[in-house]
């Protein structure tokens, strides 16, 4: 399995470095789609080695390049505001080519948008207690369960839903890691609400909003992006043609005994990095020299971490395991060189939510989707940190957390000429909050950190170890930080439920 390992590593970091080079090459300047070609040099290169399906591997492949040279096609940039759902257009084409390719699941989903309509006491009060800030700061999408997150809801759905249990499987995968349309639970309710719709009409409107994204993927999705204002491309176009390049990777994947699950979500998370985190919005994000060196700090000690373990690994999932605890715990880190730390941050944006909910009652379902990323990622890396801490007692050697048993090496961060020289950037003498104040800057966005490019390449990976297996999303604990550290919501999440 050694090999695995290495590939893993090899294959995760190359597209950590692909975006990060690019942003550090191109930050301030105009985007333009082309600037993403050195990510889909790193994702074309992919491979699959003994014991993955190479259906699967393709999946990821072959998504990125339709990704790429569709959008090449129909414009030359991405403006900020559109950014965000260049993801969104993949998991809708699949699911119809599904549901084309295999009348037993296109029953199945229909079934379950029938169900849908018999639940409106679940979504009402899920919608009312989304509306009401209910739950606390919550991933309307997540990759795990989470109190109040679209996949709660429709788990709970699928709960009552009788159809196959792999057909369920695949139904909640395509509204975790695969996203499924850009609609989150709650949207449609909060709108209707606010402009004088009685709840029971405005709950029927999002009953009605729900069915669609699952009864007409493709057309839902044009119109929530119409409906937004989308200007930087024709969104329909593109779905067509992925949906034309795409079918014949998807037949090939449900022919190989892919799990509908994997062949849903596989396309969708691997394309992000064109025109989403190589974007206009990075470029201008990342003006900012330490925001910059964060991004740089944290990729270093990864880089450094996963290579240093090579020959410690167990299994595939150690090093998916590691890349993820050792980026936590290089962030929190860096937040308490300025002396705070994941409780207090995790305090400061919950108590932020409740006022925002109630300032921005129509406020977007994913407004507070990244704060949850960061605040989950840093609630982790605490507890590295600080077992560390107690561990090295007053010992004068540097702090060296512990993932699962491996060595998390800061020395990167600890060597960063920026990271180590905040009184360069802010009045020197009082040089206290520059770390901090970045990281809020990356609270609302840190997908380099946490990172995405890093995960969604081991996932594939390890997904083409295991095809019958659905990755998405999580069965367990997600340790949410605020329900940890802040609210009580731990008995709300279906983790245990999932189907």
């Amino acid at each position: 399995m050694s090999e695995i390992y290495k590939k893993m590593v090899n294959e995760s970091i190359e597209a950590q470095r692909a975006d990060v080079n690019t942003v550090k090459k191109n930050r301030g300047k105009q985007f333009k789609i082309k600037d993403s070609e050195s990510y889909v040099k790193v994702a074309g290169d992919m491979k699959a080695v003994d014991g993955q399906a190479q259906s699967v591997i393709d999946l990821h492949v072959n998504s990125v390049k339709a990704h790429y040279n569709i959008l090449s096609d129909l414009t030359d940039t991405v403006r900020p505001e559109d950014d965000p759902f260049v993801e969104h257009y993949q998991t809708p084409a699949i699911l119809e080519i599904l549901c084309e390719e295999d009348e037993e699941f296109c029953k199945s989903l229909k079934t379950f948008v029938d169900t849908i309509e018999n639940c409106e006491a679940l979504i009402g009060k899920e919608v009312i207690r989304r509306y009401g800030g209910f739950y606390g700061p919550t991933c309307v999408v997540d990759f795990a369960l989470i109190p109040g997150s679209t996949s709660n809801v429709v788990n709970q759905i699928l709960l009552e839903t009788k159809i196959p249990n792999n057909h369920k499987q695949a139904i909640l995968a395509a509204k975790s890691w695969g996203m499924n349309t850009s609609y989150g639970i709650g949207e449609v309710f909060s709108n209707e609400l606010e402009s004088g719709a009685t709840a029971a009409a405005a709950v029927k409107k999002e009953i009605a909003m729900i069915k669609k994204i699952y009864d007409t993927p493709i057309n839902a999705q044009a119109e929530l992006m119409d409906d937004l204002g989308h200007e930087s491309f024709d969104v329909r176009s593109y779905m067509e043609n992925y949906k034309k390049i795409m079918r014949n990777t998807t037949i090939n994947a449900i022919e190989d005994g892919v799990h509908y699950g994997n062949i849903v979500t596989v396309p969708a998370y691997c394309v992000g990095d064109i025109s989403h985190h190589i974007s206009q919005s990075t470029y201008n994000m990342c003006k900012d020299d330490v925001i910059m060196g964060v991004i740089e700090a944290t990729t270093d000690v990864i880089d450094t971490t996963l290579n240093a373990n090579l020959d410690n690994y167990k299994s595939e999932f150690d090093v998916l395991s590691l890349a993820t605890g050792t980026s936590a715990a290089a962030v929190e880190y860096i937040l308490e060189l300025d002396g705070f730390n994941a409780p207090m941050i995790v305090d400061l944006l919950t108590k932020r939510f409740h006022n925002f909910v109630q300032q921005y009652p129509t406020r977007g379902a994913a407004a507070e989707l990244h704060n949850c990323d960061f605040m989950d990622m840093i609630y982790r890396g605490w507890k590295y940190t600080d077992q560390a801490r107690r561990a090295r007692s007053s010992e004068k050697e540097d702090l060296t957390p512990i993932v699962n048993g491996f060595k998390v090496d800061l020395n990167p961060i600890r060597n960063n000429e920026i990271i180590m020289n905040p009184q360069r950037y802010t009045y020197p003498a009082c040089a206290i909050s520059v770390r901090f104040s970045s990281l809020m800057r990356l609270a609302d966005y840190p997908c380099l950190l946490t990172s995405e490019p890093i995960t969604a390449t081991m996932m594939t990976n390890i997904i083409a170890l295991h095809k019958e297996d659905p990755a998405s999303p999580v069965r367990g604990c997600k340790n949410c930080a605020s329900a940890a550290l802040v609210d009580f919501r731990h008995h709300y999440c279906q983790w245990r439920e999932a189907v």
